[in-house]
This record gives structure tokens, sequence and C-alpha cells, in this order.
């Protein structure tokens, strides 16, 4: 296995001894199909077993693998005819955001994605993928250009967020990713995001306002990578596995929480064991979404986009009660946290009548 990762060892070893006992049978003319027959099983439900339940810090550590497939990967596999495009008309051209014409099984479309860079050379001509505000408008200038022509627009996120240098700053990093989510939202033809790889912070943002948005399953989305919420909530970014558990960055999570409409399965061990199979997947799930976008007027996918948004943000509020916290570790120093929807509900009606009050007593004066 190549690029394997710390939780997958126990399968590298398994594996290692299945070799070596293969090769060690040839060499000594000793029939050992048996043996290798039963490890071969074992290796199955070892690897049933391992990937049946991946942790958030892992999928996250699968989300950052080198070998995952880029943006230009997956395009290349899943589009035909494309025809890469450049520069933003302002001030140059972003190699850390590609994107173009293409076709979807025969239908014109606009792609745009972020790219990684696929060895260190390649990384740093790409800012490792965390685009400058000259992608981020090379990126709107080509949605524009797709809503003139009536063209759908597909993006693909994978990155761990804008480039964070004064450079990027000095030429707008904060307007250029405000301008993407506001004109994003106002495109008016179907527009569907895919987070491919890692999804992090404003960089991804920019590119994520669409009528559908979509993750491959071992994908992460979330404001913060966890490295920078490990830095700020315990001042040490070696602590981002633990701060991976809790911020529910996953696909799972967020399909849960409907932040994103769907999941897209991926081959087991990861998208970067089959390039073909994945693409293949991602798609199928793209037809799918297409066409049920395709029979929406403008207006309805202004309206569908608005709603898809709306919704996100619900939470459901808890009150702890007095056992629950007796028999907490927290119970010595916690302080009563009881909020009661009729309490609320009074002291609303309170605050009211005395704005009612006090404006009907200014208009007598």
């Amino acid at each position: 296995m190549a690029g394997e990762l710390p939780f997958e060892t126990p399968l590298v070893k398994l594996r290692e001894k299945i070799n070596e006992l293969k090769q060690f049978g040839q060499e000594k003319g000793i029939d050992f199909s048996e043996e290798v027959a039963r490890l071969e099983e074992r290796y199955k439900q070892l690897e049933e077993e391992i990937y049946s339940y991946i942790t958030p810090s892992q999928k996250m550590h699968l989300a950052r693998h080198h070998q995952r497939p880029t943006s230009l990967d997956l395009i290349n596999l899943i589009f035909e005819d494309f025809i890469e495009l450049h520069g933003d008309r302002l001030f140059g051209d972003d190699l850390a955001i590609v994107g173009g014409l293409a076709k979807l099984d025969g239908t014109a479309v606009t792609v745009v994605g972020q790219q990684r860079g696929k060895d260190t050379k390649d990384n740093i001509a790409r800012f490792f993928g965390s685009p400058h505000p000259e992608g981020f408008r090379k990126a709107l200038r080509l949605m524009h250009q797709a809503e003139k022509f009536g063209r759908p627009v597909i993006t693909f996120i994978d990155t761990k967020g804008a480039y964070p240098g004064s450079t990027a700053e000095e030429r707008g990093q904060s307007e250029a990713i405000a301008r993407n989510l506001l004109e994003m939202a106002a495109l008016r033809v179907p527009v569907i995001c895919v987070v491919i790889g890692e999804g992090g912070s404003g960089g991804a943002l920019a590119l994520g306002v669409g009528n559908r948005v979509l993750m491959l399953e071992n994908a992460i989305y979330s404001a913060i990578s966890p490295n920078g919420a490990a830095s700020i909530l315990w001042k040490d970014a070696s602590k981002a596995d633990k701060a991976a558990e809790a911020m529910r960055i996953t696909a799972q999570d967020l399909l849960e929480m409907e932040v994103i409409e769907g999941i897209i399965p991926e081959p087991r061990g990861g998208a970067h064991r089959d390039y073909e199979t994945t693409a293949t997947a991602i798609k199928q799930e793209l037809l799918i979404q297409l066409q049920e976008l395709s029979i929406m007027n403008s207006d309805e996918l202004l309206e569908d986009r608005y709603r898809k948004f709306r919704k996100i943000g619900k939470f459901t509020e808890t009150a702890r009660t007095e056992a629950e916290l007796s028999n907490s570790d927290e119970a010595a120093t916690a302080e009563p946290v009881l909020v009661v929807k009729q309490e609320l509900d009074e002291k609303h009606a309170e605050d009211k009548d005395k704005v009612v009050i006090e404006s009907t007593g200014s208009g007598n004066e």
C-alpha cells in the first residue's frame, strides 16, 4: 500500500507477511496456498474492521493525503473537451485556481476548482492550493461568463484556506472572497459545489455558494482548520486531531446538520486508491443533480439557493437538570443554566409592553 496512514499500519504489516510467505514458497518450492488463503481472509476482515468506522481525525488525514486526486485529475476524468481559461483581467493568473469550459455527458458547463500541487515545485507554484484574490476573481469571471451563455457552474473545493500572506491582503483578499459570496448567490444558472478534499475557511466558501453542495465521503469542511482551532483553544497546533473530533467537520456530520445535500462514496481506503472509481461516482451524482436543477427557471434557481442557505444554522437548546449537574465533573463550579421558554416569552412580553408605554408617554409629551 503506497502512502499509507498510521491507522492503516496493521493492514500494511499483514500484507507484507502475505507477500513474504508467497515469495518464500516460490523460492523453496513449498505450497503455502492454504496459509496464504487464511491470511487473505484475515486481511479482508481487518480491512472491514478498520474502514467500517473512520474517526474524524482519520478522515482529516485522508482528506489531506498527498496522493488524493486534485481538481485537474478529476476534471480530466469526468469531463470531455476541457479548455482551461486563465487570468482575472485585473491583475494576473493564480495557479491555485483552475477553471474553464467543458462538457459533461455532452452538456456544456463551466468548471472551476482549487488546485493543489503534485510535488514540491508544483505546490510552490500553486501556493499549496491557497488562492490569492486574483484566483477568486478569475473564478468569478468564469462564473459570470457561464451565466451569460446559460452554462451550469460546477466547482471543486479543495483548500486549507485563502492565502494568508501580505501580498494577498494588499490586493484585497477579504473583498474578493466577499464578492464571490455575494455574486455566486445571484447567479441565474445552476451551481453545484463538490468538496473533494479539505474545505477550509473562507477560501472554500468563496467557491461554495451553490444550489447543491456535495462532499466526498472522506472530505472535510469547516470554518477553520483543525490546526487553527487547536492553536486558538489549546495554544498547540499539534492537537489538531483532538480539535477534529470536536468540530463536526465530516461529510456525515454536515449532512445531518443540512449544511450539504449529499455524500459521494469513495473507494475503500480513500479516493487516492482509485481515481477512476472516484471520478465515476462524482460524475453520476453531478448528472443526477444537474437533471433536477435543469427543470428550474432562473427565479426558481435563485429561490432554491436562497432557501438552501437560510436553513443552515439550526440548533437545539437543551437544559441540564440538577441531577445531571451533580453527576458531572463540573458540578462544583457550574452556574445554574436552566433556560425555560416560558420565562423567555414572559420577558419578551414585558420588554414589548415597556417599549409601548415609553413610546406612548413620549408622544403625549
